[in-house]
């Protein structure tokens, strides 16, 4: 029999943590491998963490709610497999007795050192505390004193992570201290370092509604955003009526011959693409003072969940893919969204985003920037609208599909006129769209 240990993978270039959010596996299960043990969820996506190996469950290292860090050993799985490597490994006690004392005094030194000076939170005696509840006290300045003070309503009384969130709501709602507060600039108006949130009151018939854990990272992606970025929109109109009739024509074989729907989301995907390669200053980000210009092109999607939250995986390298690459792509995260499929991978590394108002009837829309992209696309609904055409016989009125497209874009780095002119060479691909086009 060999010991297995099952590590939280690596999940993409700015993950590095994850909480478990189910175990899939108890002790004493079997396992086969690329079985599924436990789930997890990101700031940006839940998944699935699955086995290596075929054997059997024998302990689990974490909880429901602990956070992880990537590479940590999250389970020990027993396979029959023989432990080859235990004959190359030194024993403990043979490693121990080639280390000097005195280095080994001087080390210990510098760990009590080390402890004395961070004072991390620590489990004592009786009260064990998880690392999600560490790591909260950690962020909120919650000493070991005043942790070791909280009751806890967890099993054998354990603090809980809701235990420690009543007591900091219960701790804000008591009168502040007065502050010191150093005299202000030349008006003489003493400014408070932290504002407080007014409390929101509740009558007997309202229904308090807990925010989901994704609604509550998208609430704080937003507001971020809004705050780092200065948002300015351009919106334009956009004749679609040549893709709308060249769509109808081509979707059915397009359907027999790949099996894919074919929707107007890739059509327009491929224009964004275009229209990037025309201006790379919008295939940017901004970090300090310093502009990062973006070698790929990597097209967010946002998609929608089964729960109605908004997600945003990325189509990688758009511009290298045609017109049935693209339309696979869009199905596939789409797809995956909904079945709550993505991996962390799928959402990374995105340069642009693209979102869909329209699909909710919306005829235009102001996004809010992705972070730390500089750029996001606003499709609005196509509708029939009359419109002049015009003709070398004269001009006419008729009924044209139209849609509006609103561009949000940073004004720290993109001025009007390139935020104009890329979205006029998004519409005007659109508008040349050749009716004859084959795929």
């Amino acid at each position: 029999m060999a010991k297995f240990e099952l590590k939280l993978p690596k999940m993409g270039e700015s993950v590095a943590e994850a909480t478990i959010t189910s175990w899939l596996k108890e002790v004493g299960d079997t396992i086969e491998a690329d079985e599924a043990v436990l789930e997890i969820a990101t700031d940006k996506v839940d998944s699935e963490v699955p086995s290596e190996v075929d054997g059997v469950l024998v302990e689990k290292l974490f909880n429901v709610d602990d956070i992880v860090q990537v590479g940590q050993t999250i389970a020990i799985i027993e396979t029959e497999a023989s432990a080859s490597s235990s004959t190359s490994t030194p024993k403990i006690e043979e490693v121990q007795q080639e280390v000097p004392k005195v280095a080994v005094a001087e080390v210990s030194k510098t760990v009590v050192a080390a402890q004395e000076v961070t004072a991390p939170v620590i489990s004592s005696g009786d009260r064990f505390y998880s690392p999600l509840v560490k790591n909260i006290a950690k962020q909120e300045n919650i000493s070991q004193s005043e942790l070791d003070a909280i009751p806890g309503t967890g099993k054998d009384g354990r603090l809980t992570k809701n235990d420690i969130l009543g007591h900091l709501e219960s701790r804000s709602s008591k009168p502040a201290a007065p502050a010191v507060v150093a005299p202000a600039q030349s008006n003489g108006v003493a400014e408070k370092s932290k504002k407080e949130e007014a409390p929101v009151i509740a009558s007997g018939e309202d229904q308090i509604i807990e925010m989901t854990r994704m609604g509550k990272l998208i609430a704080h992606h937003m507001i971020e955003s809004v705050q780092t970025s200065a948002h300015v929109q351009s919106f334009i109109e956009a004749d679609v009526t040549k893709i709308w009739n060249w769509r109808k024509k081509v979707k059915d074989g397009f359907m027999k011959r790949e099996g894919e729907n074919l929707t107007f989301t890739p059509i327009f995907m491929e224009a964004v693409a275009k229209a990037l390669r025309d201006f790379p200053m919008l295939n940017i980000s901004v970090q300090g003072d310093k502009i990062i210009k973006r070698k790929h092109i990597n097209l967010g999607m946002a998609a929608a969940l089964g729960d109605g939250n908004l997600i945003v995986p990325v189509i990688k390298n758009a511009d290298q893919l045609n017109l049935v690459g693209m339309t696979k792509q869009v199905n596939d995260l789409a797809n995956r969204a909904r079945e709550n499929k993505l991996k962390p991978d799928d959402i990374q590394g995105g340069t642009y985003t693209v979102t869909n108002v329209g699909t909710f009837g919306s005829i235009m829309g102001t996004p809010i920037i992705n972070q730390p992209q500089v750029g996001i696309l606003a499709l609005g609904a196509i509708r029939k609208m009359p419109a002049v055409i015009e003709t070398p016989e004269g001009d006419f009125i008729g009924i044209r599909y139209k849609m509006i497209m609103s561009h949000s874009y940073d004004h720290r780095v993109v001025n009007g006129a390139l935020g104009g002119q890329f979205v006029k060479a998004v519409k005007d691909y659109l508008e040349a769209w050749d009716s004859n086009r084959e795929i």
